[in-house]
């Protein structure tokens, strides 16, 4: 099903002018259904992004933005009483859907933020007295801006961790700008995206993922990876064994776009950054120094030996 995949990365790029990685990234998250908070500045594409995907997958799609007044029963319901019937009814949220877009989300309470996290590990949302499962696929894209620092209650790390990648779509190059508004200027908007892939097939795709062949070396490799990550000057927090996983279903991903059945190396250090990054806290030492997170990794990676070399 590459043709298809193909098919839906020219979509997305079509959407989202120069960004290819960035859309290899997000592929990777929707077939190995994990979820993306993309930290960016506002203006860049990140609405879009989403609604181009959905578009070109025929799937559902809400879009809340989170206020410090959001509560909890305005993403996932309510329980209303129905005259008719004398009783209560759960009347479903916006997060009934195959794409839901957290926009802001550092922007609403802890406690209507936490009210993400089942249904992003469960893939179900509870009330008083019922489960009501939720449909899938199931994507949350969740946005936050890392400028505007007032008046925002950042994710726990417990929030945090929950998320398969943290991505950047950043700034467009000159080139790339001037298409946006040659676009603009043709009046071209979402209307030309069609559905390249079906639901089922989407779904039948992240099946094949999982039968992606992973050797013993590769699953040594990432615990390597994960455990220096625990053990390195640099970092106060590391990885958690959710991260191995996450780890693990994206390199498997990212073998299944490379046309293998098996995954190697190369796969587990092209998606080692944008699934760690978020994950991993920096030690005082490291923050004084005025290091990022991605060199840190960087240079972690290139301690570790692969068949004797290092990475």
């Amino acid at each position: 099903m590459l043709k298809q995949l193909e098919l839906l990365m020219d979509n997305l790029n079509s959407a989202i002018v120069g960004k290819k990685d960035v859309i290899e990234e997000v592929i990777i998250a929707l077939i190995s259904n994990g979820h993306l908070l993309i930290e960016d500045v506002p203006g860049v594409g990140k609405t879009t992004l989403a609604k181009a995907l959905a578009k070109s997958i025929d799937l559902t799609y809400k879009r809340v933005q989170f206020t410090p007044d959001l509560t909890p029963s305005d993403i996932t319901g309510i329980s209303v009483y129905d005259k008719d019937s004398g009783g209560f009814i759960f009347k479903k949220g916006p997060i009934f859907c195959n794409i839901f877009l957290a926009d802001e989300i550092n922007r609403t309470s802890p406690k209507t933020q936490s009210s993400l996290l089942q249904a992003m590990e469960e893939f179900e949302v509870t009330t008083e007295n019922e489960h009501f499962l939720l449909d899938k696929p199931f994507l949350v894209l969740a946005t936050q801006n890392p400028i505007e620092y007032q008046g925002t209650f950042p994710l726990p790390e417990a929030q945090l961790d929950r998320f398969f990648m943290k991505i950047s779509i950043g700034y467009p190059n000159k080139d790339d700008e001037k298409k946006i508004l040659k676009n603009y200027l043709e009046l071209k908007n979402l209307d030309h995206i069609k559905p390249v892939l079906t639901k089922s097939e989407l779904l039948s795709i992240s099946k094949e993922v999982e039968e992606i062949i992973v050797h013993d070396e590769i699953l040594e490799y990432i615990l390597d990876i994960v455990n220096l990550t625990r053990n390195y000057k640099s970092i106060a927090l590391g990885a958690s064994p959710r991260a191995s996983i996450d780890i693990l279903k994206a390199s498997k991903s990212m073998a299944y776009l490379s046309n293998r059945d098996y995954v190697i190396h190369d796969d587990v250090k092209k998606i080692i950054n944008p699934v760690l990054r978020h994950r991993l806290v920096l030690s005082a030492e490291a923050r004084l120094e005025k290091r990022n997170i991605d060199e840190v990794i960087d240079d972690m990676i290139k301690k570790l030996y692969i068949g004797g070399v290092y990475a």
